[in-house]
C-alpha cells in the first residue's frame, strides 16, 4: 500500500508541473489546520519534499480565512464547513462541491462525572462557541431531539467566542462543559486529565439520522478550473483520498507527519486525535443524500445558516 500510494503521489507531483490551468497561473489549495489538513497530510509531504512550483497548499486556522481566498478568486480547491459553502453558492460564488473529507468533528466534553446520559444535562451550564453557527444549532438540534428544551432545561454560555478559547477554559476548568471539536480535544485532554469526552456528536448524530454520518466539512474546486481541468482534478480527488485511507491504516507515520508540518504540536496529540477525526474520503456524487439531511436540518433551523436556500444539483461536481 505504502508503495502504491508514493507511486501514485509522484503521479500527482508530475500533474501538478505540468499541469497548464484555464488561467494559466500556479494552483492554490487552501486546507484548514485540523483534520482537513492532516487527512492530506501525504499530498503535503509529496509537494514539499518535490519543492514543486506548479502548486501551493495553504493551511489557515479559520474557515472565514479560507472564505476571504475563495471571494477574492485567488484558490482552486478550498475546504470549509459545508453549511459555509452553502452560502457561498447561494451567493452566487463559482464553487462546486467535490467532496467531504471529514464527518463531524464535535464533542461534548468536560469535567463533570456526573454525566451520563442526555437528561442528565438538565440544569446544567453547557459552554458553546460561535452562536447562530455549526456546533451552536447541531447541539441545540441533539437536545431538542433528546427532550431537552435549550431554552429552559439547560443554561448554553458563549462567553468564550472561538474554539481555541473554549477548548483552553476547559483545559483549566473554567468551563466544566463545552462543545469542541478534534483536535482541539486531544490537546485539551493532554493538558488535563481530568476532562474527557462526554458524548461523540457524531455519534449521537447518526443515532437519529439511520447510521447517517455528519457531513461537516467539504472540499470545493473552482468551478471553471474543474471545466478545463477534468483529468487533474479527478487525479487530485484520488489522491486526497489515498491519503486519508493512509492516514487511518499507519496513525503512527500519520502522526509524525503531521507534527512535522505543524498542524498539531506533538505525536502523541497527533495520533490520538486521527481516530477521533472521523477522517473519510467520499465524493460528493456518492453522498448526495447525507449531504441534503445535514442541510436540510439547518435550513429547517435557520435558512440563514446554509444562505437562505438549499442549494440544487448544480452545487455538485460532476
Amino acid at each position: 500500500m505504502q508503495k502504491i500510494l508514493v507511486l501514485l503521489l509522484v503521479s500527482l507531483v508530475c500533474a501538478l508541473s505540468c499541469n497548464k490551468s484555464a488561467e494559466n497561473k500556479k494552483i492554490t489549495i487552501a486546507t484548514l489546520k485540523g483534520p482537513s489538513a492532516m487527512g492530506m497530510i501525504k499530498i503535503i509531504d509529496s509537494l514539499a519534499i518535490t519543492k514543486n512550483p506548479g502548486t501551493e497548499i495553504i493551511i489557515l486556522n479559520e474557515p472565514i480565512q479560507v472564505r476571504k481566498l475563495m471571494l477574492e478568486n485567488k484558490v482552486d480547491f478550498a475546504i470549509l464547513p459545508t453549511t459555509m459553502g452553502a452560502i457561498l453558492y447561494n451567493r452566487g460564488i463559482n464553487y462546486k462541491l467535490a467532496a467531504i473529507p471529514v464527518w463531524g468533528t464535535l464533542y461534548l466534553f468536560g469535567s463533570d462525572t456526573s454525566i451520563r446520559t442526555w437528561n442528565d444535562l438538565k440544569g446544567k451550564k453547557i459552554h458553546l462557541m460561535a452562536k447562530g453557527m455549526t456546533p451552536d444549532v447541531l447541539f441545540k438540534h441533539l437536545l431538542i431531539q433528546n427532550n431537552i428544551d435549550p431554552e429552559k432545561d439547560v443554561i448554553l454560555d458563549y462567553s468564550f467566542p472561538t474554539h481555541i478559547d473554549l477548548a483552553n477554559a476547559v483545559a483549566a476548568e473554567q468551563a466544566v462543559l463545552g462543545v469542541i471539536s478534534e483536535p482541539m480535544v486531544s490537546l485539551v485532554m493532554q493538558k488535563n486529565k481530568n476532562v474527557y469526552p462526554l458524548f461523540d456528536l457524531n455519534a449521537e448524530w447518526q443515532k437519529l439520522n439511520r447510521n447517517i454520518p455528519i457531513a461537516q466539512t467539504a472540499l470545493l474546486v473552482k468551478s471553471e478550473f474543474a471545466k478545463h481541468n477534468q483529468k487533474y482534478v479527478s487525479l487530485f480527488l484520488d489522491q486526497y483520498r489515498k491519503s486519508t485511507d493512509w492516514v487511518n491504516a499507519n496513525p503512527d507515520s500519520a502522526a509524525s507527519l503531521i507534527v512535522k508540518y505543524n498542524i498539531l504540536p506533538n505525536i502523541e496529540v497527533a495520533r490520538i486525535s486521527i481516530p477521533r477525526s472521523n477522517l473519510n474520503f467520499i465524493s460528493s456524487k456518492d453522498v448526495k443524500t447525507e449531504i441534503y439531511n445535514y442541510l436540510e436540518l439547518f435550513y429547517t433551523l435557520n435558512p440563514d445558516i446554509i444562505g437562505g436556500n438549499i442549494p440544487d444539483e448544480n452545487f455538485f461536481l460532476n
